[in-house]
């Protein structure tokens, strides 16, 4: 149901008018609210004028929920910038990832992709120092260490709120021995954030690339994984470079991921060719909308897309090895 009201708001040669239909609101209000998407959906209408072409019920919906996450980010936003402020004290060399950042540089505006934690990119001889500080602030709720992981995870109570706010310290982007990533290459490329000399932010092609893989790590099992893709697409048109950036993937040793991932985003979004062709067709994608939105709906082609996310997504034998093994020690 989601589907069609997203290709029709993203596709820019689509000016038909909004269902009327009550019924489809009440069913797209329940995907929306199942994928946590209500804060682009909204942004979404507002930019496209077409938000009052939608039943009250919905739009009141809509708006509440999308306020409710832009006062969430506004408060992630001020928390982050206290973390980051302290990190410049201390020298310590620190990349945000997605979050708000993404928001305000992507989608437009703080408000416009709802966020729920902070993650950072630090150099891993600065883990210590930077758990230790963060700690300071109150993150003191270590999650349990995932071996061969590439992040951990620090959280603090917040006052009157049953969640409490949580911090992902990445040193990598994808599990050991897996790929052969060189997260150098994301540093080296990096720019400064103002008004910081040690924060940094990831230059646009890589905030491309860790979007991609991050939406693959999910095995997009959300909308927001597709939506984060085609707004990034939008935006970057003909500065993305799809020929080096398949040429790179090759090299790290991520090119089955990345290329199934975003053939899977172009099949449902066909419009996208027309904004940046992709030069891979593939047949094989196995992923079914159906199957993410009715958890309980397992078909042979689900099956089989789980099987390939978790073995044969790999460009070498080696790195499937090493998935199995961890597959079996979960």
């Amino acid at each position: 149901m989601i589907i069609p009201m997203l290709q029709a708001l993203y596709d820019p040669r689509s000016m038909l008018p909004l269902p009327t239909d009550s019924a489809f609101y009440e069913q797209a209000k329940e995907d929306i609210a199942f994928f946590g998407i209500s804060s682009q959906v909204y942004y979404l209408l507002k930019k496209r004028g077409q938000l009052d072409q939608t039943p009250l019920f919905f739009r009141t919906w809509l708006e509440q929920s999308y306020t409710e996450a832009l006062y969430l980010n506004l408060f992630i936003e001020r928390q982050m910038h206290q973390i980051l402020s302290l990190f410049e004290e201390q020298g310590i060399e620190v990349i945000p990832l997605k979050g708000v950042l993404l928001a305000e540089r992507y989608f437009g505006h703080v408000g416009a992709r709802a966020t729920s934690d902070i993650d950072l990119l630090i150099h891993p001889s600065d883990l210590e120092r930077a758990v230790n500080w963060i700690k300071s602030l109150g993150f003191i709720l270590e999650q349990e260490r995932i071996p061969s992981h590439f992040h951990i995870s620090y959280s603090k109570p917040l006052p009157n709120s049953p969640i409490p706010l949580t911090i992902e310290l990445h040193w990598d982007l994808l599990k050991e021995r897996t790929a052969n990533l060189n997260i150098n290459e994301f540093w080296e490329e990096a720019r400064p954030l103002e008004p910081y000399k040690h924060i940094k932010e990831l230059s646009s092609y890589h905030t491309f690339y860790l979007i991609c893989l991050h939406g693959w790590r999910h095995n997009l099992d959300s909308l927001k994984y597709f939506i984060d893709m085609i707004q990034m697409i939008h935006v970057l048109q003909d500065e993305l470079d799809y020929s080096i950036f398949l040429k790179n993937a090759a090299s790290h040793k991520t090119l089955k991921r990345i290329t199934r991932t975003i053939a899977i985003v172009y099949h449902y979004f066909p419009h996208l060719t027309r904004i940046k062709e992709f030069p891979v067709k593939s047949t094989r994608l196995w992923w079914e909308y159906e199957a993410v939105r009715q958890q309980n709906d397992r078909t042979l082609k689900q099956y089989v897309n789980w099987i390939y996310y978790e073995l044969f997504d790999f460009d070498s034998m080696k790195h499937t090895l090493w998935a199995m093994v961890g597959l079996i020690s979960r």
